[in-house]
Order: structure tokens, then sequence, then C-alpha cells
């Protein structure tokens, strides 16, 4: 049970992209031009409160353009939608946009574009935001290190994000956690190795509205996996906690569960084999995390205070000194996975095969 839960008050500020982030954009197939920007989007004149299903609000707003502009704009937006899933702007005749949402809650203040094909309904969620150089570095350090894969693509000062589809954290924790049907054991698995993951590369505000869980049959039970939405505070605030999800009062029912159903040496295993895959990870795509990393030294934006305070509060609670010559949250960030990992970073054929009962 965490002693001091964590909270997020103040937006972050937006973090430019540099010339040099840029070129490793263009380098990975990120960069790409677009017919319409998020400024465009903007252009709205009238919004009303989405709500569920239960008639409560979404924090979204579905937004409405003047019919003029509308069909200028839809066009544009899916051929988006094609680019970001076939690589080609051509507009698919047969995909339309049904509805634009907006969500001023968040950092980014995203769009939300529902696609919707014609033929049989099906439907689909692509996002627009501003592009912040904080949230690509959350964006490809997820890519690179975790088991999931992320389509996005940059121009100028906008962002395109694929959906990520899964049940939001909040309704997994409020509807799923007492049902017959699901095995509690793997749950609580799946959130300590999800936990490892967000700490190791020092992603923050994991909030249970900010990462969903994605269920897949098995021919026996149901697997779990925990994932990241929202990459806003990727290296940024200045407290440890803030990367460690157990200390947001939203995930107690995480910790309760995972303390009644896992000990210590149980939970302590399934953070070596998250490490152990981490690893992996990071020696066969290690020449582009350099470059990541490069990126990240090099043009910093982020307070120095909060440099300062992460350094230092990362230093008590490894109790070492490997952090004090760090310049940057690049730096920090760095140094951690490497410290960290430690040894499974040496010789590959040392890093252990791990197996999960």
């Amino acid at each position: 049970m965490p002693d001091e839960l964590t909270t997020i008050s103040r937006r972050k500020a937006f973090i430019s992209i540099s010339e040099e982030l840029r070129t490793y954009l263009r380098h990975y197939g990120r960069l790409s031009g677009l017919p319409a920007l998020y400024k465009d989007l903007e252009s709205f004149s009238n919004s009303y409160p989405l709500m569920d299903r239960s008639g409560k609000s979404t924090l979204w707003d579905t937004v409405v353009y003047e019919r003029t502009y509308m069909k200028d704009l839809w066009p544009k937006l899916t051929s988006i939608y094609s680019l970001l899933k076939t690589g080609d702007l051509q507009a698919v005749p047969h995909l339309y946009v049904e509805r634009v949402d907006y969500c001023s809650f968040g950092n980014s203040k995203p769009f939300r574009i529902r696609v919707v094909n014609q033929y049989n309904d099906n439907y689909d969620h692509f996002y627009l935001k501003v592009a912040d150089a904080s949230r690509i570095y959350g964006l490809e350090l997820e890519h690179v290190l975790s088991p999931n894969r992320i389509n996005y693509l940059v121009h100028e000062d906008t962002l395109i994000e694929e959906h990520i589809a899964g049940v939001p954290g909040d309704v997994f924790i409020g509807e799923y956690f007492d049902r017959a049907d699901v095995n509690p054991v793997r749950i609580a698995k799946e959130f300590v190795k999800f936990s490892e993951r967000c700490f190791i590369r020092l992603l923050g505000d994991m909030r249970s509205y900010n990462y969903v869980v994605d269920m897949t049959p098995d021919f026996e039970e149901v697997q779990y996996r925990v994932r990241a939405i929202d990459f806003d505070q990727q290296s940024y605030e200045g407290r440890c906690r803030v990367y460690l999800p157990q200390f947001y009062k939203e995930n107690l029912p995480v910790v309760n569960l995972c303390t009644r159903y896992l000990n210590l040496a149980t939970a302590q295993q399934y953070q070596q084999e998250e490490r152990s895959l981490i690893a992996r990870r990071f020696l066969s795509e290690k020449s582009r995390l350099r470059a990541i990393f490069r990126a990240m030294k090099h043009h910093p934006a982020e307070p120095a205070d909060k440099v300062a305070q992460l350094k230092h509060e990362l230093g008590e609670h490894h109790n070492t000194l490997v952090f004090e010559e760090c310049r940057s949250m690049g730096d920090l960030v760095e140094k951690h996975i490497e410290f960290v990992l430690g040894k499974l970073l040496g010789d590959p054929r040392h890093v252990p095969i791990p197996h999960s009962p």
C-alpha cells in the first residue's frame, strides 16, 4: 500500500521538436506530409458533450463544422487515415468521417476522428494532436522497448496517432475485477510487468484512465496486457513517484489486488522477467535508442529544477550516486535504463529466457 499518493496538478509545458529529432523521425519513417493539420480542426462552429451509454460525460465534446468547410475537410481526414494504415495518401471512397470529438481535458487537447466503412458499418478511430517532443519520445520508447508497436506520423506541429484498443483502465478496475470469469492472478501479474516497464523508461502519469487492458482469448483462459495510451509525461516531472503507477489513488484497487494474489518473491520474479525482455529489445535496437537519447540530451527543454530533483530522488530510491552527473532528462532515462537492467545489457548470450508459470 503506498504511503503517499501522487497528484499532477499542472499541465505540462509543450516542448518543441528540434531539427535533430525531425531528422530522427524522417530516418525512421515517422515524418509525412499531411493534407490537414491540427489547426484546421480548430475551426469548428459548435460543440456538444459526448455521453456514454449510461448517460455519463465522457469528457469529450463532439464538434460541428460549417457544411462547406466539412465537405472539404472530410476527404482530407480519410486520406490521413489511409496513410496511417496503408502508407498511401489516396482517399478511399467507401470510408467516411462519422464524427469528430474534441477533448480539452488532456495536455495535448486531442481531436478524435471516427472513420466508418460504408459497406459494413465497421468503424475505427485516429487522433490529431499538437506535436510535443516529450510525447514523441514517449511514443518511440514505447515502440522500441515495450511489447507493443506504435503507429504515428508527424508533420510540422501536428501529430497523428493510431487508436490503441482496449478496455480503459478505470472501467476495467470498476467492472472486471470482481467478475467470476477473470483470473485475478494473471491480471495482477500483468500490472506488475506494466509498472516495471513504466518505471524503467520513466513514463509518468499512469493513472487508470491513461492506460487500457487488452484481452486476448487463449485456448484455455484469457490473456491480459496493460498498455499505456498517454505519453505526455515521458520523463518530465521531478518526483520519482510520478513514474511508479502504484502511487496514484486511482490505482489503489490494483495495488490491493497485487498484494492479495502475489507474494514478494513472485512479484520480483515477474519484474525480472520484464527486465529481461526489455534488455533483449534494447540490445536489438541499440543504435536507434542511442539516437533517441542524443536528441533528448542535445536539446533539453525540461525545467532544470525537475532534472535536479529527479536525479536526486532516483539516487535515493536506488541508493546510488550514478545519476549525479546527469544534466538532462535524456541523460536520466538512458542512465536509468542501463542501471536497472545492469548486467542484462552485457553479452546478449547471458540474458536468460523467461518462463512464466
